[in-house]
């Protein structure tokens, strides 16, 4: 049996990245706070909040300057992402997901994709969206179905995508398909090709009734005979599947600082309630029991992000041994997130039960952070995988 080490992590935050978190949480206090319960009430995607992220600086920040981003590291990325998500995951998730699937095109995309597309969306002219999951594809990506074949100088694609984050909203869309299924083998076959969100036989449907995270735009997608020119191939052909497993520590670790942020939203509520509300005259955080509580979630939520924390530094400094770190850290977070919001509508009681509370909210939140991006289950797969050295 192998353990996983890693190299110590010394660093404390520079006095920018302590500057980039007051920032970022006076604008989610300012901006996000207040109307958080009006979008997800309307499941509405937040448009108004979306420009004044753009003026922020907000919207893809880990693009390169080059192409209007401030290439922000991936720690920097995880406390911005912490403050959107403590004031309400759902428009947190529209600031943070603004450009999803850049990351392919930074990596694999040529020039010119990356000056038609990257400062559109740092700008806010712009909004992406990454397109891997369907119907019958979600842990297994190798089960994608949607196939490009290629007709003359244009590839034509078909098939459906499934739960796409910004799936009505993006004006571009990075979607994973099989273009090679003659290919015997699991993981080649497949590409990542760019898709303008006008182009015909595109339909895209929104999907509504989520548990949580209702601001954010969730969508099924359809292609029906839908053409784009043949340099839309984002890097090789046949390496999708491949191109897109390099992403996937990064994500991972971004969305524990999603769970990190919601758990400390949850815990900060409880504690201003505890303090304010009174029962038998005096506030119930005097009773021993709401102080325990209270200890348990702030303890476990500064755990998750201080583990957060590690794997954000190594996604930049550790990348070829990151897997396992990424995967405990998205699960331990995920998991203490839930947890928290759980506790947090508990000491609010009956109050916590109705809107009137932002708790309310952050436990129907919480859940999707131990689904996409990888299930709790799949993390702890790879974590023993990594631990027993089984390989792919």
């Amino acid at each position: 049996m192998n353990s996983v080490e890693h190299t110590d992590m010394e660093f404390q935050l520079t006095d920018e990245q302590k500057q980039l978190r007051e920032e970022v949480r006076r604008f989610a206090d300012e901006e996000i706070r207040p109307v958080a319960t009006e979008y997800d009430v309307a499941e509405e995607y937040p448009h108004e909040v979306m420009e004044k992220a753009a003026d922020m600086g907000l919207l893809a920040p880990h693009v390169p300057v080059e192409y209007g981003g401030v290439g922000y590291s991936s720690l920097e990325n995880a406390i911005l992402t912490e403050e959107l998500f403590a004031a309400d995951p759902g428009i947190g998730l529209c600031v943070s997901s603004a450009g999803f699937g850049a990351e392919a095109l930074m990596e694999f995309g040529t020039e010119a994709q990356k000056e038609r597309v990257l400062p559109e969306v740092t700008a806010g002219d712009a909004v992406m969206g990454s397109a891997i999951s369907e119907p019958q594809a979600g842990s297994d990506v190798t089960s994608v179905a949607t196939r490009a074949t290629k007709d003359d100088d244009e590839w034509v694609i078909n098939g459906s995508k499934m739960w796409i984050t910004n799936g009505t909203v993006a004006d571009y869309f990075v979607v994973v398909c099989e273009t090679d299924p003659e290919i015997d083998d699991r993981y080649s076959g497949y590409s990542q090709i760019l898709v303008e969100g006008d182009r015909d036989g595109l339909t895209r449907d929104k999907i509504t009734g989520k548990l949580g995270i209702r601001a954010s735009d969730t969508a099924e997608l359809r292609f029906d005979d839908v053409r784009v020119p043949e340099e839309n191939l984002i890097g090789q052909r046949g390496m999708g599947f491949l191109q897109l497993m390099q992403f996937f520590d990064e994500t991972r670790t971004a969305v524990a600082a999603q769970g990190v942020g919601i758990a400390r939203g949850a815990a900060e509520r409880a504690l201003e309630y505890a303090e304010e509300r009174e029962q038998f005259d005096r506030p119930i955080s005097d009773f021993q029991a709401i102080k325990h509580k209270l200890a348990e979630m702030h303890t476990d939520t500064e755990a998750a992000r201080w583990l957060t924390y590690r794997s954000a530094w190594a996604v930049d400094n550790e990348a070829g041994d990151l897997t396992a770190l990424a995967s405990m850290a998205k699960e331990f977070a995920s998991r203490v997130a839930v947890d928290v919001a759980d506790e947090a509508v508990q000491v609010h009681g009956g109050a916590g039960f109705v809107n009137d509370h932002d708790v309310e909210r952050l436990y129907r939140d919480a859940k999707i952070t131990q689904i996409y991006e990888g299930t709790t289950e799949i993390q702890k797969n790879i974590v023993a995988r990594e631990l027993l050295d089984e390989g792919m």
